[in-house]
């Protein structure tokens, strides 16, 4: 039976994809179930069968899933759309025997509308009968260091997020996670991880980790969180994920998404990536 994970050729599927098979598992047990199998070419010529899986479209789910030993369902990047995308995914898995999803941090617990659909999808999957694990993910540090050719140019990070702190990790930390719980299975079934970086940090601190490995002045540049979601706008983020984000600050302003479990890194058997390391890494 096979390992499927969805999304294959995202910037977290791919990730689990080669985490799989870096923990040994043979390429021809691993299928990507993706949107655009010509987007899997390099996969497919590594051994790994390629399946489409389109969640909006529930007829490519069933045969996409079958001889599925475990899921990963990679949560959709679709704002605003994903409750029906996942329930599609959940209903074409029934059959499943274990399902692994990747939620957000303290999905049910922090009230934001960033968390709101991944609550829902956890209930469903609770309530559906499958057997399942629920890994939440925290920020990725990648959100972070992204864009700091920006902020190398302006002399600023910008954002709503105060003086509050986040526990943040690589996608190749959660991929690598994610991995170990496909290929462990039974002693993972019927938990919900809290997956985050060993030590939180202030975007205070990040911006003078950038400035000292660059050599350059960087600062963090504080906005009301309205000013931010504007900012985020006219820079070309959709205005609804716009409000999003900056929500999510405020909620980092908070320290609401502060997390010390120390799960993932006990999963994946390493200390977390630190922002310094993601620093060092986006710098490059």
């Amino acid at each position: 039976m096979s390992l499927t994970v969805t999304a294959a050729t995202g910037n977290l599927g791919r990730l689990v994809v080669q985490a799989l098979l870096d923990r040994g598992v043979p390429p021809q047990r691993i299928v990507a179930a993706v949107r655009s199998p010509e987007k899997a070419a390099d996969l497919a010529e590594r051994g790994i069968e390629v399946r489409e899986a389109d969640y909006s479209r529930p007829e490519t789910l069933r045969a996409a899933f079958a001889g599925t030993e475990r899921l990963l369902l990679v949560s959709s990047s679709a704002a605003g759309a994903r409750t029906e995308q996942h329930l599609n995914v959940i209903e074409a898995a029934e059959d499943v025997p274990h399902l692994v999803y990747t939620s957000a941090a303290y999905a049910d617990s922090v009230p934001i509308a960033m968390n709101a659909e991944h609550a829902v999808t956890e209930e469903v999957i609770r309530e559906s009968g499958i057997p399942f694990t629920i890994l939440r993910n925290n920020w990725y540090l990648e959100n972070l260091t992204g864009n700091l050719g920006r902020a190398l140019e302006s002399g600023a990070i910008v954002g709503a997020a105060g003086e509050g702190r986040l526990s943040s990790a690589s996608r190749a930390d959660y991929a690598q996670a994610a991995a170990v719980v496909l290929t462990e299975g039974d002693r993972h079934l019927g938990l919900t991880y809290e997956l985050a970086g060993d030590r939180p940090f202030t975007m205070l601190e990040l911006a003078a980790e950038v400035s000292r490995q660059s050599g350059r002045d960087v600062a963090y540049r504080n906005l009301p969180q309205a000013q931010y979601a504007a900012t985020l706008a006219k820079f070309g983020v959709p205005e609804v994920f716009a409000a999003m984000l900056a929500e999510r600050d405020g909620a980092i302003a908070r320290d609401e998404f502060v997390v010390r479990t120390g799960e993932l890194a006990r999963l994946i058997g390493r200390p977390a990536t630190t922002f310094a390391e993601a620093v060092s890494a986006a710098l490059k």
